[in-house]
């Protein structure tokens, strides 16, 4: 399986600044518009949303997740809809 980061995401989804639930309510709603295989880049300033929320979502759906810490305080994440 290749690393989710260095493929070309089919969308950009900025969360930053949203606190829970909005950004697990918008990322479900974005991988609910893309088809499978599509990869959903996803930045993101809440360590709980990228360490628990999407996590947990991926996980009950079979999504393939990754995320990556760029600086103190913000991540990119990334999802492959199966």
């Amino acid at each position: 399986m290749t690393d989710l980061k260095s493929e070309t995401p089919a969308e950009i989804l900025d969360v930053q600044g949203r606190s829970c639930p909005y950004p697990i309510i918008l990322i479900k709603k974005q991988m609910e518009k893309l088809p499978a295989g599509s990869i959903l880049k996803i930045l993101c300033d809440s360590q709980i949303t990228v360490e628990e929320v999407i996590p947990h979502y991926c996980e009950r759906r079979g999504y393939e997740f990754k995320s990556t810490r760029i600086e103190e305080g913000y991540w990119e994440c990334y999802i492959r809809k199966t």
